[in-house]
């Protein structure tokens, strides 16, 4: 404990002898590169594993500190340097997706958004599209891409570029089609794809009574930060799946107003997302 006390008081005094406006600015610099990489982890695997890690270093940091100066103790800090070597090479590989997604929004900055009329013109589609499947129960799956682009989903699928319709979906979707089963994709307003194969969420996130197209919906919101409308083909019931989360059981209002607040947010009062009122 002493060796770890006379560490924090180096530094204090270390500390006092800087200019107290650079660390100021030191200090809300460092803030806001957290603050923005937590905001960018929301709701995704990785925002619990770097929670998870960064608890467990910090506790087994403690530990190491308040070991006795004595030589047989300084293998186990020579140790857990080379630890953080080792733990430095597996968040590159852990964080993988995420690293993915920062790299992509960054190369896919827009210099022309998608304007406001566009966006209600759209919305207005999904809508008679998902009242029209839910009252025929069909299922489906719709995933509406944000800043991250979706490139490599729209790969796995069938091409479309096409101007997107409520008709046009339902046909999609109908059963028995070539295209019902997978997912569809919409890119600027349009439809870029459909029979698309969207990433799984893991079997414990999900609720068991729910079928594949929720842990597909729910699986692209943790590693995207896409919008997916669902409909269920058993139930009839519209769910919405954003930033990890997933709510079911959503009205054609409560439909309209988040859609048009998670793509549209600078028009809702205070740049604020409506929140749900469907179970989650």
């Amino acid at each position: 404990m002493h060796k770890l006390i006379e560490a924090i008081r180096v530094y204090l005094q270390r500390v006092s002898t800087y200019d107290p406006w650079v660390v100021i600015a030191q200090m809300i610099l460092i803030g806001c590169v957290v603050w923005l990489a937590m905001r960018f982890l929301r709701g995704t695997r990785g925002a619990r594993l770097l929670k998870g890690t960064a608890l467990v270093l910090g506790l087994v940091f403690v530990a190491v500190r308040l070991l006795p100066g004595t030589g047989e103790w300084k293998r186990i800090e020579f140790l857990f340097g080379n630890f953080l070597l080792f733990v430095l090479v597996a968040f590159v590989v852990a964080f993988q997706p995420e690293l993915r997604r920062a790299l992509i929004s960054i190369g896919q900055a827009r210099f022309f958004r998608t304007r406001h009329s566009e966006i209600e013109e759209m919305v207005d589609e999904l809508i008679q599209s998902a009242a029209f499947l839910s009252r025929n129960k069909i299922g489906a799956i719709m995933a509406i891409e944000r800043t991250v682009g979706l490139g490599a989903l729209v790969e796995s699928g069938t091409r479309l570029d096409a101007t997107l319709t409520a008709d046009l979906i339902n046909t999609i979707f109908y059963p028995g089609t070539a295209l019902h089963d997978m997912g569809a994709i919409i890119h600027e307003g349009r439809l870029a794809a459909a029979g698309c194969q969207f990433p799984m969420a893991e079997s414990e996130e999900v609720d068991p009574s729910l079928g594949s197209r929720h842990r597909a919906a729910l699986g692209l919101a943790k590693d995207s930060d896409a919008v997916i409308l669902v409909v269920s083909e058993e139930t009839g019931r519209i769910a919405l799946a954003y930033e990890g989360q997933l709510f079911i059981g959503l009205e054609q209002k409560n439909l309209r107003d988040l859609l048009m607040g998670l793509l549209a947010p600078k028009r809702m009062r205070g740049g604020k997302v409506p929140m749900a009122e469907g179970d989650e």
